[in-house]
């Protein structure tokens, strides 16, 4: 038989859409304490990715930008856990936004999402942050190690709040793309492939993710044993509202004008 040229096997981006909007209805309907503890996870495999950024870029003489891409590169570890692992991250759940423009879920049913999955991931985060305090990992390199987690959290902190939000929201945008394209891939390497390069590029143009932070904060102060609580939740509450605007707006409510909006309901 003759071989007769096959389309190529990819997901539509108008599919990947109704795709996103049955799993948002699926994700608002889970009970508290798988919900929660799926949280916990996210929260966990995240630091994970942010401890494996710190680690990477400690000591590197690559130059600023090649340093900042190789720890961009690990900090995709953490996403790949989430996705491939299985977990519920706050940032990518910005996307059940699309399922509530549609109609498909309520407000209620998407506030109580976001918030038990960030009530998780907070918990998740500032635990691990806690057990790699207590491990001493973080003495490592005679100290260098510790010298950056200090310096992340400093710099964190000192971002001006119209800083911290725009960054957040540039963030989130990348962050939910990724998500969203992993729908489009029918295999783990391709799941990770297209993690890759979105998360890469938002750690390394120094971009705001929330989750991370709830990591990335406590840690450097743990280290340095100076707590600096009320600019670390401002911190947070900022980078946050800029997650909610690019993931939930940028991403999903862009989308779902494009490929949802007046089309029949199911």
């Amino acid at each position: 038989m003759a071989n007769i040229p096959q389309p190529l096997d990819v997901v539509s981006p108008a599919r990947i859409a109704q795709l996103v909007e049955e799993v948002g209805m699926r994700k608002v309907a889970l009970p508290f304490w798988p919900l929660l503890t799926l949280g916990v996870l996210a929260g966990a495999f995240i630091a994970f990715g942010a401890m494996f950024y710190t680690m990477t870029v400690t000591g590197s003489e690559l130059g600023f930008g090649p340093t900042r891409l190789l720890g961009g590169a690990a900090f995709s570890l953490g996403l790949v856990l989430v996705i491939i692992g299985g977990a519920e991250l706050f940032t990518g759940n910005s996307l059940i936004v699309l399922a509530l423009a549609d109609g498909k879920v309520t407000l209620a049913q998407l506030l109580r999402n976001w918030g038990i999955v960030y009530l998780g991931n907070l918990i998740g985060g500032v635990a691990t942050a806690i057990f790699v305090h207590l491990s001493s990992i973080l003495t490592m390199g005679d100290g260098a190690v510790g010298a950056t987690a200090i310096a992340i959290t400093e710099g964190k902190l000192a971002l001006a709040p119209l800083e911290a939000f725009t960054r957040a929201i540039l963030c989130n945008v990348l962050v939910c793309l990724a998500v969203w394209m992993c729908f489009a891939a029918h295999r783990v390497s391709g799941k990770v492939l297209v993690i890759l390069f979105p998360i890469t590029a938002f750690v390394a143009l120094g971009f705001e993710h929330s989750v991370a932070n709830m990591y990335l904060l406590p840690v450097g102060m743990l280290h340095a044993g100076e707590f600096a609580f009320v600019p670390a939740l401002q911190n947070l509450a900022i980078v946050t509202a800029g997650n909610v605007v690019g993931g939930g707006v940028l991403v999903a409510l862009v989308y779902w004008l494009i490929y949802l909006r007046g089309k029949p309901q199911g």
